[in-house]
C-alpha cells in the first residue's frame, strides 16, 4: 500500500529538531524519512500529533521548514528545501537511481555546509562547487576516487603521478609537481574530519559518498593553514536509524594494450536500537589493469595498482542531546611500479633495471559530535591520522655508476586535528566562531645504494602545532547588499630535526608565529536572478625543515608562505532552473612560495622559490533542456608569474606549475523511461586540458597537457538492479598528463606520463 492509499494512523511526534522528528516520524510510520543535510536537519520542526495519512503527517512537521518531502517509491522519502521545478507528474520516478548522473535533481536550495554558515550556493559570497553524487553514478565511477571528481571540475587539477601519490590544486594555486615536506595547498575533509597536512592526496574510495563540496581560496578565516587554494570537503552518507538497508556494486574493465582491471563495493546500513544507534559500513577493492610493458625485464603491464579499504561509522542518536558519530577509515593502495614512459621509446614500453613500487597506507579513526543549543548548533570534531608512504626509484647511473642503485624513501606522518565550534542565526544574518588546534608529526627517511644494502641519506623529522581562535559573521547592508567579515588567529610552533645514518641530530626549534587571517565579502542580491560577490582573503602555510639535495646529512629551513586573493564573481539562475551560470575573476599575490623540488643529482629538496601572481577566470553553464537532459559547459583561463629567488637557477619569470594556462569540459546528460520500472540514463563528456610545465627553471620546463579527451557511457535499470557500460578515452588519444614518473632521469627531460589508453568496463549494481 503507498503512502497516498494508507489509511489514517495515530502520530505522537514531539517538536524538535527536524532531523529528529522525520526519524520519530519514519519509524512510527513504518517508512524511511531521511534528511542527509545538516542544515536542513536542525531546523525546528513543530511536530505531530493525532490521527493523520501519511502524507498528511509528514505534511504537518514540515510546516514552517522551508521544506518537502520527496517521495521517491512507497516506503522512501527524503527532505529537501522546497523546489521551484516540481517533479513530473506523468513520470514518476522510481529512486535514486533513475537521476542525472553527476548531480542528482532536488532542491534548489543547496546548502554548502562547507561554509560553516548554512549558506545556499546561490548566497555564499565565493566560488563553490558542489556535485550531488547518485548512488548509480558512484557504483560506475567511486572507485577511481578524487580522479573522477577532476574530470568534472577543470578548476581541480591534479598531479599523475599516480594513484595514492598524486598533489591537487584548485584554481591555479599550484606550488611544485613533486612530493616533500610542505604543506598541501588543498584541505581535504571528509565531512568535519581533516583528512591531510603535508601528504599527497589519500584518493579515498566515493562508494556510498553523498557529495563532494569544493570551495575555492584561500580559505584561512575558517580552515586554517594548508588552505591556500581551497578546500576539498567529501560529505559522506550518514547512518539510518530507522531501517536497514544495503548496496553492492562490481565491474570488471579491459584496458586497450594492458590487461582486465576489477573492482566491487558494497554498504550496509543496519539500526542497532530503534532510531538511537545504527551503523554504516563500506568495504571497498579495486584492481587497476596495468598498460606499461618493460622488454628489458620480460614484463607486461607492470604498472597495475590495487587498492582496498573500509569506512565505518557509528551513530548514537538523542544521548541527552547529543548526536554522537565514532567512524573511521582504512585504505591501502599499492602499485607495482611507475605509469611512465621515455620519449623515444616504442609506445607503452619502459626499461629499466629495478621495479619502483609504491605504497600508500592511510589509517583514520574520529569522533564527531554536536547538539542544538536554542537555535544555534555546537560541533566538536576530533580525528587521529596515520599515514604511511613508501616510494622506491630506480638510480642505476646515479653518480656515474653503471651498477644497479635504488632510492628509497619513507615518509610515516600522524596528524591529530581537533575544531568546536559554534553556529547559529538565518542565512543572511549568521554566524560561526570556534576553536581549532593541530599537531602533526612528519619522518622522512631515505636511503640510496645497491638494491640489497642501501645507504642512509639524510632526512627530516618536523612537528607543526597550531592553536587558532576564529569567528565570521554575515549582516544585511541595506535591502540588496550582505556583508561577510571574518577572521582567525593563530598561534603557529615548529621544529624540526636532521636525521641521517651518523646518529641523531639537535633539535632545532623555530621560534612561535602568530599569524591572522581575515576575510571580507560582499554578496550582491538585486531582483530577477542575477547575484554577485566581491571577496577578499587571505591563507598561509607554516615553514619547516626539509632535507638537503647533496647526499650527506644536511638539512635546510624553507619559511612560511602566504597568498592573498581578491575574487569578483557573478551568478545567473540556480542550479534547477532551466539555465544558470556562474563566473568569476580573481587576482592572487603569493609570496615566498614553498616548493618540493628535484636537484640535478635526482634527490629531491624543499625551498621558498619566489613570489607568484596569479590572474584568472572561470565559470560554468547549465543548460536544463527538459527535466530529463541536462547541457553543461565549464572552462577557466589562467595565467601565473612566478619572480623566483637566486636559489632558482634559470629565468625570472616563470608559470607556475603544473596548471595548464585553459581548460574546458563539456558535458550531456539524459534519462528516459522505457517501460514501467524500467529507465535508461546515458551520459558523455569531452575534457580539454591545456598546456603546462613540469616546473620553473630550465631542468623543469618541460611541457605537458594540451589534450582533448572523451568519455561516455549508460545504466539501464530494472527496478533495484542496473547494468553498466562505460568507456573512457573513447578515442585512445596518446598524450602526455605529467613529465615525470623517475627524479633520476629528470635531467634527460624525456618523462612522458601517457592518459591510460581505451578502457570499457562493464558493471552491475543493486541494492537491497
Amino acid at each position: 500500500m503507498s503512502a497516498d492509499e494508507a489509511g489514517a494512523e495515530t502520530f505522537d511526534v514531539p517538536a524538535g529538531r527536524l532531523g529528529e522528528v522525520a526519524a520519530a516520524l519514519g519509524s512510527q510510520a513504518g517508512i524511511t524519512i531521511t534528511v542527509t543535510d545538516p542544515g536542513i536537519a536542525v531546523r525546528r520542526s513543530p511536530g505531530v500529533r493525532g490521527r493523520h495519512s501519511v502524507r498528511a503527517a509528514l505534511a504537518r512537521a514540515l510546516r514552517g521548514t522551508g521544506t518537502e518531502g520527496l517521495f521517491y517509491d512507497a516506503v522512501t522519502v527524503r527532505i529537501v528545501s522546497k523546489r521551484v521545478v516540481p517533479p513530473r507528474p506523468s513520470k514518476p520516478r522510481p529512486g535514486p537511481v533513475g537521476k542525472p548522473p553527476e548531480v542528482q535533481q532536488g532542491p534548489v536550495e543547496i546548502v554548502v555546509t562547507a561554509s560553516k554558515q548554512d549558506n545556499t550556493l546561490n548566497t555564499y559570497p565565493g566560488t563553490a562547487m558542489v556535485i550531488e553524487f547518485r548512488p548509480d553514478w558512484l557504483a560506475r565511477n567511486g572507485a577511481e576516487g578524487t580522479g573522477a571528481i577532476a574530470k568534472i571540475l577543470p578548476a581541480l587539477a591534479s598531479t599523475n603521478l599516480g594513484p595514492g601519490r598524486d598533489k591537487l590544486f584548485v584554481r591555479g594555486i599550484a606550488d611544485s609537481s613533486f612530493n616533500g615536506p610542505t604543506q598541501a595547498t588543498v584541505s581535504q575533509y571528509l565531512g568535519n574530519v581533516r583528512l591531510n597536512y603535508n601528504a599527497p592526496d589519500p584518493d579515498l574510495n566515493l562508494y556510498d559518498m553523498k557529495r563532494v563540496e569544493v570551495l575555492a581560496g584561500p580559505q584561512g578565516t575558517l580552515y586554517g593553514g594548508g588552505s591556500l587554494g581551497g578546500v576539498i570537503r567529501l560529505v559522506p552518507s550518514i547512518p539510518d536509524g530507522a531501517n536497514a538497508s544495503a548496496t553492492a556494486a562490481a565491474g570488471l574493465s579491459t584496458t586497450g594494450s594492458g590487461g582486465i582491471g576489477a573492482d566491487a563495493a558494497a554498504m550496509i546500513n543496519l539500526p542497532i536500537s530503534g532510531d538511537r544507534i545504527a551503523v554504516r559500513a563500506v568495504v571497498h577493492a579495486a584492481r587497476e589493469a596495468g598498460y606499461i610493458d618493460d622488454p628489458s625485464r620480460d614484463l607486461k603491464n607492470i604498472n597495475s595498482t590495487r587498492k582496498y579499504g573500509a569506512r565505518l561509522v557509528w551513530r548514537f542518536s538523542d544521548i541527552a542531546g547529543w548526536t554522537v558519530d565514532l567512524g573511521g577509515v582504512f585504505q591501502n593502495i599499492v602499485s607495482r611500479d611507475g605509469q611512465y614512459v621515455l620519449h623515444g621509446d616504442p609506445p607503452l614500453t619502459r626499461a629499466n633495471v629495478l621495479s619502483q613500487p609504491f605504497r600508500n597506507d592511510y589509517r583514520l579513526v574520529y569522533l564527531d559530535v554536536r547538539r542544538a543549543i536554542g537555535s544555534a548548533e555546537l560541533v566538536s570534531t576530533t580525528s587521529v591520522v596515520r599515514h604511511d608512504l613508501s616510494s622506491v626509484f630506480d638510480a642505476t647511473g646515479h653518480a656515474g655508476s653503471l651498477s644497479p642503485a635504488k632510492f628509497e624513501e619513507r615518509s610515516d606522518i600522524t596528524l591529530i586535528a581537533h575544531e568546536t565550534r559554534i553556529a547559529g542565526g538565518a542565512r543572511d544574518r549568521s554566524w560561526v566562531a570556534g576553536l581549532g588546534a593541530l599537531h602533526d608529526v612528519s619522518r622522512i627517511t631515505r636511503t640510496l645504494g645497491t638494491p640489497d644494502a642501501p645507504a642512509p641519506l639524510a632526512g627530516v623529522r618536523n612537528l607543526q602545532a597550531e592553536f587558532s581562535l576564529f569567528g565570521q559573521a554575515s549582516q544585511p547592508v541595506g535591502r540588496r547588499l550582505v556583508a561577510t567579515v571574518g577572521g582567525r588567529l593563530t598561534i603557529a610552533g615548529s621544529a624540526g630535526q636532521a636525521l641521517g645514518g651518523k646518529g641523531q641530530f639537535p633539535e632545532e626549534v623555530f621560534r612561535n608565529k602568530v599569524r591572522f587571517s581575515p576575510t571580507i565579502a560582499l554578496d550582491w542580491r538585486p531582483a530577477g536572478r542575477l547575484t554577485g560577490f566581491l571577496r577578499y582573503q587571505q591563507g598561509y602555510r607554516a615553514g619547516g625543515l626539509a632535507a638537503s639535495s647533496g647526499s650527506t646529512n644536511e638539512s635546510r629551513r624553507f619559511e612560511a608562505d602566504d597568498l592573498t586573493q581578491i575574487e569578483l564573481g557573478v551568478r545567473w539562475g540556480k542550479v534547477y532552473d532551466p539555465l544558470s551560470v556562474r563566473a568569476a575573476l580573481f587576482l592572487a599575490e603569493w609570496n615566498h612560495i614553498q616548493a618540493d623540488l628535484i636537484g640535478g643529482s635526482g634527490l629531491p629538496y624543499t625551498a621558498n622559490i619566489g613570489n607568484g601572481r596569479i590572474y584568472g577566470l572561470d565559470g560554468e553553464i547549465r543548460w536544463r533542456l527538459s527535466p530529463d537532459v541536462t547541457v553543461t559547459a565549464a572552462a577557466f583561463l589562467n595565467d601565473s608569474r612566478l619572480r623566483t629567488e637566486p636559489v632558482m637557477a634559470g629565468e625570472e619569470h616563470n608559470a607556475l606549475p603544473n596548471i595548464a594556462r585553459d581548460g574546458v569540459r563539456v558535458g550531456f546528460e539524459a534519462r528516459t523511461d522505457i517501460a514501467p520500472g524500467i529507465n535508461l540514463t546515458g551520459d558523455a563528456s569531452m575534457r580539454y586540458v591545456g598546456k603546462s610545465q613540469l616546473g620553473p627553471g630550465p631542468l623543469l620546463g618541460v611541457s605537458q597537457g594540451e589534450y582533448l579527451v572523451a568519455e561516455m557511457g549508460g545504466r539501464l535499470a530494472f527496478g533495484n538492479i542496473g547494468i553498466s557500460l562505460d568507456i573512457s578515452n573513447l578515442g585512445d588519444v596518446r598524450a602526455n598528463t605529467f613529465a615525470y614518473g623517475n627524479p633520476y632521469g629528470l635531467g634527460q627531460r624525456d618523462q612522458v606520463t601517457p592518459l591510460r589508453p581505451r578502457t570499457i568496463r562493464l558493471g552491475i549494481d543493486t541494492r537491497f
